[in-house]
């Protein structure tokens, strides 16, 4: 694995443990409802970034369906898929929101650096950009994480760093995900840091953890620490979004 580049940034950043467009079945999602708020902007250009799925078609058009009518919607395609084509991706700078889809967290971290897309984003969002991610898009802002890139649950140690610690999204929703980052932590094999549930995201400014919401009730976000020979979940107050 590749050493874990480290590069905290200035800025605001929404990290989804799940939810979000791609879990709805019609689309709506009062976290990214949240996300487009945070901008400031009556129609904020947001750009969707699919590399984690293979730059999936269905995926990018399921976002651009989802946020049509509120946003100035682009599609960042590095695998050069139609009908988006091959665009530079310092378009980046341009953007008031980077969202980023899941999928595989080590090929996003290995395309990405290809194409020279860490210091694009470290340079938008202290510019003002808010980065956000699900799942793998959650995933790669942190030094490390829990990934399921390799088949098996496995320790990614190799994240971007603009966030400190480690993340594991999908808490409680998918199978082993709590047990597994638990041990992890325990052991020191991950970083302390941050469990997000489906249907919840964790709010970070300049770095620092501001702000817990869910548009469903019943999902934690949760501090997750060692204590001893073992590791403890330290619980967010989290806010319930208007119209979840």
């Amino acid at each position: 694995m590749l050493a874990t580049t480290t590069t905290r940034t200035t800025g605001t950043m929404l990290a989804l443990g799940g939810g979000g467009f791609s879990m709805s079945d019609d689309g709506t999602s009062a976290i990214d409802d949240h996300l487009l708020d945070l901008t400031g902007k009556g129609t904020p250009k947001v750009c969707f970034v699919p590399t984690a799925s293979g730059d999936d078609n269905g995926y990018a058009r399921r976002f651009e369906e989802a946020f049509a009518g509120r946003a100035e919607t682009s599609v960042l395609s590095l695998f050069c898929h139609e009908p988006w084509g091959y665009v530079d991706p310092t378009m980046l700078l341009e953007q008031d929101v980077v969202y980023v889809g899941g999928g595989s967290t080590a090929n996003l971290l290995d395309v990405w650096r290809r194409h020279g897309l860490p210091a694009i984003l470290a340079e938008a969002t202290a510019a003002g950009t808010v980065l956000a991610g699900i799942s793998a898009g959650m995933n790669c802002w942190f030094e490390a994480s829990s990934t399921d890139s390799f088949g098996p649950l496995a320790p990614l140690d190799d994240g971007l760093g603009f966030l400190p610690g480690s993340a594991c999204p999908h808490y409680l929703g998918e199978a082993d995900r709590r047990e597994s980052y638990l041990g992890w932590v325990a052991t020191g094999t991950l970083p302390e840091g941050y469990a997000v549930d489906e249907y919840a995201a964790l709010r970070f400014v300049d770095g620092v953890p501001v702000e817990a919401v869910s548009e469903q009730p019943g999902r934690p976000v949760l501090r997750v620490e060692r204590d001893g020979d073992g590791a403890r979940e330290v619980p967010f107050d989290v806010r319930r979004l208007p119209g979840a």
